[in-house]
């Protein structure tokens, strides 16, 4: 045997037990590859389920297009849900939501709008003796106008006597009746009208006013009740 052959020793034909371990060995990895592929497969796949407006239970691999304007369920391999897809609105539903979506932002809004309002009434009015302060303020004011009012309707009641007085001397024949008295006698029942008016007026405002105070009463009571320890 040359140096050749020593250093480069020639391959022998497997025996039949290697040939065995090798098939063995190939068996297994074809098993191994297929197992994984069976797995890899029922992981990526899914199945949808509905009930149509028929009341037909619908199974598919995919969307199921029967089940759009209703719910549809995405479920595992296993049977179990993966999750639930919602139908897709129409354009009334969606106009709904968008309604909905509107006035609860209005509400919110209300919402805090109305707490701003609570903390400006807690701060002007801390307590009950600075709320009945601004009542009695507020009434005080009012009742000088009313006072002023029922002045001028006096005054106009006088007026109107006067020229009764005058009428007196044409009673008998009220068309002699001077023009200027007539037209003195029409000026004064419309200001007497538009006094009464005022008046009634004023009397409105103060009802309004007592009606205010009082809603803001019980508004504050509510929030020194909240304050108190």
């Amino acid at each position: 045997m040359n140096d050749t052959a020593r250093a480069f020793p020639t391959a022998q034909a497997p025996t039949e037990a290697g040939r065995g371990r090798v098939n063995s060995l190939r068996f297994a990895a074809g098993v191994f590859g297929v197992f994984w592929s069976f797995a890899a497969g029922a992981q990526s796949s899914a199945i949808y389920t509905c009930v149509d407006s028929k009341g037909r239970r619908i199974t598919s691999d995919r969307p199921i297009v029967e089940c759009l304007d209703r719910e549809q369920r995405e479920l595992n391999p296993s049977g179990s849900v993966k999750r639930v897809i919602i139908p897709i609105p129409t354009a009334a539903e969606r106009a709904q939501q968008e309604a909905d979506k509107k006035a609860e932002a209005e509400r919110q809004n209300r919402a805090i709008e109305d707490k701003r309002k609570e903390r400006l009434l807690a701060s002007r009015y801390p307590n009950q003796a600075a709320h009945d302060k601004a009542r009695a303020e507020a009434q005080e004011q009012l009742n000088g106008q009313i006072a002023l009012a029922q002045q001028h309707m006096a005054a106009l009641e006088q007026q109107r006597r006067a020229i009764d007085e005058e009428l007196e001397f044409y009673k008998r024949d009220p068309g002699k009746a001077p023009p200027q008295l007539k037209r003195r006698l029409e000026e004064n029942a419309q200001q007497r009208s538009t006094q009464s008016m005022q008046m009634a007026d004023l009397e409105r405002e103060k009802e309004r006013i007592n009606t205010r105070f009082d809603e803001e009463l019980t508004q504050l009571r509510r929030i020194w009740g909240d304050k108190a320890p």
